[in-house]
């Protein structure tokens, strides 16, 4: 990688980080239409891979307005919004047009069509609109509902460590540890980097629980809805050790699937990058891989425990 390639690289994930890491923090509000444009972006960006690569004819528009509706929709519901009912009755009529349309475009792969479209609702708008799920909890002890920033953050800050140093620990610890994770699909993965990756992630979940739970005075993290405003409230609720570790572990495992899985997709069509949005990185498939498992997995982590 030139220098200039690495200045542009550097820039570009800079930006994507200050505004995914600004948004989620600064309301419940910018960090639903940041997630909204990044569902819609993603959705565009898979629907063109198809349509190029499994010679589709996807309804790219109607398929996109279709996953920002469910976002709203489950973002809506986690505030008990009374629109929460009219949004998911538009995404159902929304999916059911993608359905009856193929009876008048005279598509010469109907099922195909639909199949990716659903598919695509599935691995991408799903787990995106799945995010307020972590970050809308009820405190019972103010009896509002409150939306603490720091546990959607802290699974993007796992993703980012443990790809971080599972790139360092393979790049640098490969040679003498030549064993590969999943050379068929990803042939420059290797175990030393992941398990590199899943330590520092581990490490990076107790200094979190540290700040949020041992500090709690350091972070200002939740704001509470009261009179449909949401003002600064102090203080988190309390998360112990175990839970966090848990946490960290289940993102690790399944982002390093998710990368996996989108690498599956990437070769079976021989290209590099899923898109070419972010300069220096390659489609917002690329970026957001990894989320795309650890977000519904840590839903239903912390669902279960």
């Amino acid at each position: 990688m030139n220098l200039h390639s690495l200045i542009i690289r550097t820039i570009t994930g800079a930006i994507y980080v200050a505004l995914l890491v600004g948004c989620t923090i600064y309301s419940p509000v910018s960090a639903f239409f940041f997630f909204a444009v990044i569902t819609a972006a993603t959705l565009w960006e898979f629907g063109s891979l198809m349509n190029a690569h499994v010679h589709t004819g996807m309804v790219r528009p109607v398929n996109v307005m279709a996953g920002v509706v469910l976002v709203a929709a489950v973002w809506l519901s986690t505030i008990a919004s009374p629109q929460t009912a009219q949004m998911f009755a538009l995404y159902g009529l929304l999916l059911i047009y993608i359905i009856v349309s193929e009876l008048y475009r005279h598509a010469k792969t109907p099922l195909r069509n639909w199949a990716f479209c659903f598919a695509s609702q599935v691995y991408v708008a799903l787990p995106f609109a799945l995010l307020p799920l972590l970050s809308i909890v009820y405190n019972p002890e103010t009896g509002e509902l409150v939306y603490s920033w720091i546990y959607p953050l802290a699974l993007f800050i796992f993703l980012w460590v443990n790809d971080t140093f599972a790139y360092i620990f393979g790049c640098t610890l490969q040679r003498f540890i030549p064993f590969k994770l999943f050379p068929r699909i990803s042939p420059k993965k290797s175990w030393i980097g992941s398990i590199g990756g899943a330590v520092f992630t581990l490490l990076a979940a107790v200094i979190i629980w540290w700040l949020v739970d041992g500090q709690q005075t350091m972070i200002n993290g939740q704001w509470s809805m009261v009179n449909g405003q949401w003002p600064m409230d102090n203080g988190l609720g309390s998360m112990p050790l175990w839970r966090w570790l848990g946490f960290a572990l289940v993102v690790v495992f399944f982002g390093t699937w998710g990368d996996l899985v989108e690498s599956l997709i990437k070769r079976q069509f021989g290209i590099k990058d899923s898109g070419k949005v972010l300069p220096g990185h390659g489609g917002l498939l690329d970026r957001f891989d990894s989320a795309l498992l650890a977000i519904p997995a840590s839903v239903i982590y912390f669902i279960l425990t």
